[in-house]
């Protein structure tokens, strides 16, 4: 999806990347002098071209700036011994982005690191990658490594209580993977951040729930979409205020649908209702 809340740039090193059933593993402990706690969060802006994408996650780890603890952005000539890097306890293993979707995320990686800014996070990956489409497992090739490195600006962070601070990292499958003319699959990623408190969504429910269409929520300079779940629920998140329009893209032979001026604001979720497509 394109600018509904904040681009991050991903550097090429291996460049690739990627609310809700997870919760917070933090505990109402203090954080210590000199620490910050971090969360960060995985969620999907989904594809129906793909049954399944599977990302082989193994670490996770964040670069601070111990030197900057005002979160502005600053330029890239920062002086090195002020940067640090520190690793992030995470889950290693094989997720599959398309079951994060319509407001679903995981819990990626968490953990106490240095106080300051973090200037950039680095997932590496394992080799076990793979989209499934109509039943049929293709390798899912990794462009320069296996490395993701995002660059962050110092600001995105959501600071939710004293020390503590969380991250939503949202990975468009449907922008991210390319099929080659050799009819091979790479990935190449296209990755936004977002916080919920400083965003909007939209929720529906489209009937009948075997119609398996696309939702579109777009206005004049964004645009995200939603795959429904079998029971016909969808959810958009990460939205800038503003007024949208909801386009549902029927199939099996249904017609489609638009639903106009639907008034989006920070923090509150716009709820659409249900959207009946007929033949």
């Amino acid at each position: 999806m394109r600018s509904l809340f904040s681009y991050v740039t991903i550097v090429a090193a291996g460049a690739i990347v990627f609310y809700a059933c997870s919760k917070d593993k933090s505990d109402s402990s203090t954080v210590p002098s000199g620490k910050q706690e971090l969360s960060l969060y995985l969620t999907d802006g989904p594809t129906d071209f793909f049954d399944k994408v599977n990302i082989d996650i193994k670490s996770v780890k964040v670069l601070v700036d111990t030197c900057d603890k005002t979160r502005r952005r600053r330029d890239d000539d920062d002086s090195v011994q002020c940067k640090v890097w520190d690793s992030l306890s995470i889950t290693p293993g094989v997720y599959d982005l398309l079951s994060l979707r319509n407001g679903i995320d995981t819990l990626l990686a968490g953990g106490m690191v240095k106080d300051g800014t973090i200037r950039r996070i680095v997932i590496t990956l394992g080799t076990n990658n793979s989209i499934v489409k109509d039943s049929v497992n293709y390798p899912l090739n990794l462009l320069n490594g296996q490395s993701i490195t995002i660059k962050l600006f110092g600001h995105e962070w959501e600071n939710f209580s004293s020390g503590r601070y969380r991250l939503w990292l949202d990975f468009d499958c449907g922008r991210s993977i390319v099929r080659l003319n050799n009819g091979k699959f790479n990935l190449v990623p296209f990755i936004r951040a977002f916080i919920i408190k400083e965003s909007g969504s939209i929720k529906g429910v489209v009937k009948p729930g075997n119609s398996k269409s696309i939702v579109t929520v777009f206005n004049a300079t964004d645009t995200a979409y939603a795959l429904p779940w079998i029971d016909g629920q969808w959810k958009v998140r990460g939205l800038n205020t503003g007024t949208y329009s909801v386009y549902v893209n029927g199939g099996n032979g249904y017609q489609d649908t638009t639903i106009n001026n639907v008034s989006v604001t920070v923090g509150k979720e716009a709820n659409v209702g249900t959207i009946t497509l007929h033949k």
